[in-house]
C-alpha cells in the first residue's frame, strides 16, 4: 500500500512540530509490514515543513530529527486547500503509484477561497483526477475541524457545517466498489484550545487525535492495520 498524505497547514506543518503525519508513520511502522511485498510506503512529492521567517516550506527541522526521509513525503502545502490540489492530484497519483489518499482538506477553501458548494465541487474535481489517474484509488477524508474563527463568525461556523454536509453526500454518491471512499469522524474529544496551539493547528495531542482517526477509519472499515495506540 502506498500512502500519499494531502492537506493543508494542519498536514504540513511548521518547523520544530512532529506531524500528525509523523504520529501516523509511528503507527503504520507498529501494524504494518515496511516497503516490499504486503507492506506499506508513504509517498508524495513534498518533504518540508512550513518554515514562518520564510513564509515558504524551506525546512526540515522536524521535532524528531530521526523521522526517516522517505516516510516525510506529502503533498501538503501552507494556505492550500482542494483549490489548489484538485489540478495536482492527477500528476501527483500517476508520478508516486499513490493507491491509499489520507486527506485533510477544506478549512483553508472556506476560510479564504470558496464558498462550500464550491469546495465541495473542487472535492468531486479532486477525485475524478486521482481515479483518472488509478481507477482503483482509495481515500479517507476527514470532515473540516471548524477553528476559532468559527466561534466568532457565525457565516463561517454555518459554511464549515454545511461543507461536511456536502462531503459526506460527495462520499456516499462517489464510493465504489473499484475505488472506495471512507469519511473520517472528527473525534469527540477534540478541542480547539487544548489540542492546538493556536485554535487551528494541532498540538502534540492533537496530531495524535488527527492520526487516530485516520488509523481507527483504515482499521474498522477496511481492515488494514490495527486501532490507533499513542
Amino acid at each position: 500500500m502506498r500512502f500519499l498524505f494531502v492537506g493543508d497547514s494542519m498536514t504540513i506543518g511548521r518547523a520544530g512540530d512532529f506531524t500528525w503525519r509523523y504520529r501516523m508513520w509511528q503507527h503504520l511502522e507498529s501494524v504494518l509490514p515496511g516497503p516490499g511485498p504486503g507492506g506499506y510506503e508513504i509517498t508524495g512529492p513534498r518533504t518540508a515543513l512550513y518554515e514562518p521567517a520564510h513564509d515558504a516550506a524551506t525546512s526540515d527541522a522536524y521535532a524528531d530529527p530521526a523521522f526517516p526521509a522517505a516516510a516525510r513525503r506529502h503533498l501538503a502545502g501552507w494556505g492550500e486547500g482542494w483549490l489548489h490540489m484538485a489540478p495536482l492530484i492527477g500528476e501527483t497519483v500517476a508520478a508516486t503509484r499513490a493507491d491509499v489518499l489520507l486527506i485533510s482538506l477544506g478549512l483553508i477553501d472556506l476560510g479564504f477561497y470558496t464558498n462550500s458548494d464550491q469546495t465541495a465541487d473542487n472535492v468531486r474535481a479532486f477525485l475524478a483526477a486521482a481515479r483518472a489517474a488509478n481507477p482503483h484509488v482509495r481515500a479517507v477524508m476527514l470532515p473540516v475541524i471548524p477553528n476559532v474563527r468559527a466561534e466568532y463568525d457565525a457565516p463561517f461556523a454555518a459554511e464549515c457545517v454545511r461543507f461536511n454536509e456536502l462531503l459526506a453526500k460527495t462520499v456516499a454518491d462517489l464510493d465504489s466498489a473499484a475505488s472506495p471512499l471512507l469519511l473520517g469522524t472528527i473525534p469527540e474529544s477534540y478541542d480547539i484550545h487544548a489540542d492546538t496551539y493556536d485554535g487551528t493547528h494541532p498540538g502534540p495531542t492533537g496530531e495524535h487525535k488527527l492520526a487516530a482517526a485516520f488509523a481507527n477509519a483504515l482499521h474498522q472499515a477496511w481492515g488494514v492495520g490495527g486501532p490507533y495506540r499513542p
